[in-house]
């Protein structure tokens, strides 16, 4: 519906919004996105895989055009706004657009699909980094949420791995979505960085129900042996 290097208009947009309702699945599908999505933009229905494959088609027409007009008004609209700000190849230009997106993220869903996305990460880690930092810092759950899976996602490495630990040590946060996200990033460290987790696992500050998540996670991974899985059940809480 749109072509390569296409600037976007308010009246194109309008026209996508139609396009985008034609993509919908069966009622089953929406059901079941909002039992196990909690948001509050209205759900349209459509399978993460279609959203990807219109996000790449919007990333050959003209980007910044696109995100001047783009609206809020749904779930989808918004998750791919974050899947086409992952494809701006300046990285100034893509960070300018993704610390204004990140504040419009109210769920785990939004935040994981985008972030899963930003191969830009592997080649600007530095920068990055100092970006996770900040997030981490905010008041926002989900913004908080966007550095850890960040962390995951792009960070499990020899270089990184104390680096992290310090980082999810100095996280006091109660909301649910942060400490299952880094109950995943350990989890992750120990399959990649078994060894150093296991120490950080003996001696952290992370609360009661994130490191018990936590271990429950690694214990559940079949990437993690029998006997270190028998180890770490001795470690719960």
């Amino acid at each position: 519906m749109f072509t390569k290097k296409e600037k976007w208009t308010k009246k194109l947009y309008s026209e996508f919004k139609k396009y985008l309702k034609s993509q919908k699945e069966a009622k089953n599908f929406l059901d079941f996105s909002q039992k196990s999505i909690s948001t509050n933009y209205k759900m349209i229905g459509i399978k993460i895989p279609v959203l990807r494959k219109i996000a790449s088609k919007i990333a050959t027409t003209d980007i910044i055009s696109f995100l001047n007009v783009a609206e809020d008004n749904t779930y989808e609209e918004v998750l791919i706004q974050g899947l086409v700000i992952s494809y701006i190849k300046d990285v100034d230009i893509m960070l300018s657009h993704f610390d204004k997106f990140i504040l419009k993220i109210d769920n785990w869903a939004i935040c994981d699909a985008c972030i899963s996305s930003m191969k830009i990460v592997k080649k600007n880690k530095k920068l990055f980094f100092t970006r996770i930092k900040q997030y981490l810092k905010s008041q926002e759950e989900f913004v908080v949420r966007v550095g850890v899976v960040l962390l995951l996602d792009y960070y499990i490495d020899d270089y990184y791995i104390d680096k992290i630990f310090t980082l999810v040590d100095s996280i006091n946060r109660d909301e649910y979505y942060i400490n299952m996200a880094i109950a995943w990033l350990i989890s992750e460290c120990f399959v990649n960085q078994k060894e150093k987790t296991y120490k950080y696992l003996k001696n952290n500050h992370l609360n009661k129900f994130t490191y018990n998540k936590a271990i429950q996670k690694i214990i559940e991974s079949l990437r993690v042996s029998k006997e270190d899985k028998d180890i770490l059940r001795t470690l719960k809480k």
